[in-house]
């Protein structure tokens, strides 16, 4: 659908993870392994997906069901 279009075409949230990653990243300076910067990366992806699960909708399906339906019919005509 249409609306979708801008949604799709667009990179700005993982930009927006990759800044965050940055921002935090930058604060903490040096980390004492490897594994500890992992956890702190893998607590920021998680932390970004359960917000969005939660707050955003960022593609509505119900859209692309209402194409669906109307492809459907036009095929039974």
């Amino acid at each position: 659908p249409c609306g979708h279009h801008k949604h799709l075409k667009s990179t700005n949230m993982l930009e927006r993870l990759n800044e965050e990653i940055k921002r935090r990243t930058l604060v903490v300076r040096i980390f004492p392994n490897e594994e500890s910067c992992l956890r702190l990366i893998r607590a920021l992806a998680v932390e970004t997906h359960e917000n969005w699960i939660e707050a955003n909708r960022y593609l509505d399906m119900s859209l692309l069901t209402e194409l669906k339906k109307k492809a459907l019919m036009e095929l039974v005509a």
